[in-house]
């Protein structure tokens, strides 16, 4: 009895587990009438490199391309603007005089780097000399009146003079006082920078540090005041003003404080960086223009006066990046770039520009900071994608 029930519970266990396998392999095995599943990995790689064109190190068309990373950086509120480059007239001084004279020694030429107090030149004036002349004169008589009226002022107190002789010598000695502060005033007229002097030789210096960018003195050239231009103009050019002609209808989107990206031929690729100082406050009435000021950093100097400039205003917040119009590809609609991601591998972006100007663009979406950008070649590359899709097809 005990072995009878010992392999009938054998055969249902063997049963059990038959019956679980048997759906097991139902829910896991293929169907019949499903395709089996092959992993094409060729045809995997091929669609990761449709977009992407990849050279041996030796191929010939590597020397037609050229790649730069390009940061990220502000993106201009409008397109470049003209604008002209000027004096700071902060830390620029128009080197005059107040008095007749003759130049009688030049110690400084154009292109010389002057600090506050150098002598730009020797000046021999008359006038100058007769005014300190007047003034010796008038100190030496104010001087002796004054004894006199001393003297007087003691006797009249004895009675030993009269008292009408006192008057007289306090009305004298009052006069040289009036004198003595009129020729102190002429001389100080003639050199209100309180300019060197030894005789009626003056000598002019530089009120500033700075560059010597203009000089009209010449030798024995007579000078005086009004001249029509000054005889020095003295600048320190690492800080200059940028002039913008804005057109009206952009007024409302500037302010002050905003930076500026100024651009110029003398320096391809090259940016310098201002900040907006000053909106106009008028309108030219013959261009339609608003003038807005802004302070330019110039170090090295090698921004000049009166050069003409490209100024874009910036925006406050957000970033792109600047690319030359040379490295994209339009294709309809869309803007391609191509990115360098290995040596002789180039793959190829969809982009979205932000603003597009004469020369550059910049791209808000699909291209991220510090990236190799192809900047020259890139149509050679569209193009052999183009080919290597024609013949797959």
């Amino acid at each position: 009895m005990n072995s009878k029930m010992k392999w009938g519970g054998i055969l249902a266990a063997l049963a059990v587990v038959m019956v679980v396998s048997a759906f097991g392999l139902r829910g896991q095995g293929p169907r019949p009438s499903d395709p089996p599943v092959v992993i094409d990995l060729a045809q995997r790689s091929a669609a990761r490199l449709r977009d992407a064109v990849r050279f041996p190190a030796d191929a010939p068309q590597l020397t037609l391309i050229s790649s730069t990373a390009i940061p990220a950086s502000p993106i201009p509120i409008t397109e470049p603007l003209s604008a002209r480059i000027v004096y700071d007239d902060d830390v620029t001084a128009r080197v005059a005089v107040g008095f007749s004279g003759r130049i009688v020694a030049l110690k400084a030429a154009p292109g010389d780097s002057v600090r506050a107090g150098q002598v730009l030149a020797e000046i021999d004036s008359p006038d100058f000399g007769t005014a300190s002349a007047d003034l010796l004169k008038a100190r030496a008589d104010e001087r002796v009146k004054r004894l006199a009226f001393e003297r007087a002022k003691d006797l009249g107190s004895g009675e030993a003079i009269a008292a009408r002789e006192l008057e007289g010598a306090q009305a004298d000695f009052e006069q040289a006082q009036a004198e003595r502060v009129r020729a102190e005033q002429r001389v100080a007229n003639l050199n209100p920078q309180g300019l060197p002097v030894r005789g009626q030789r003056v000598s002019l210096t530089s009120p500033v540090n700075g560059v010597v960018t203009e000089r009209t003195a010449t030798p024995a050239l007579e000078v005086s005041p009004g001249m029509a231009a000054p005889l020095f103009v003295i600048a320190d050019l690492r800080h200059l003003w940028l002039m913008i002609d804005l057109p009206e209808h952009l007024l409302s989107r500037m302010k002050v404080g905003s930076a500026v990206s100024v651009e110029c031929d003398a320096y391809p690729g090259k940016s310098f960086t201002a900040h907006i100082v000053q909106l106009g406050e008028v309108v030219d009435p013959n261009s339609r223009r608003i003038v807005v000021r802004a302070r330019l950093d110039n170090p090295g100097a090698r921004l000049l006066p009166e050069m003409f400039v490209r100024a874009s205003v910036l925006q406050d917040s957000g970033s792109g990046v600047k690319v030359p119009n040379g490295a994209i590809v339009i294709r309809g609609n869309q803007r391609f770039v191509f990115v360098q991601t290995a040596p002789g591998e180039f793959h190829r972006r969809l982009v979205k520009l932000v603003t597009q100007g004469g020369d550059f663009s910049y791209v808000g979406e699909g291209l991220a900071g510090g990236e190799q950008v192809v900047t020259s070649g890139a149509l050679l590359l569209d193009a052999e994608i183009s080919a290597r899709a024609d013949s797959n097809s």
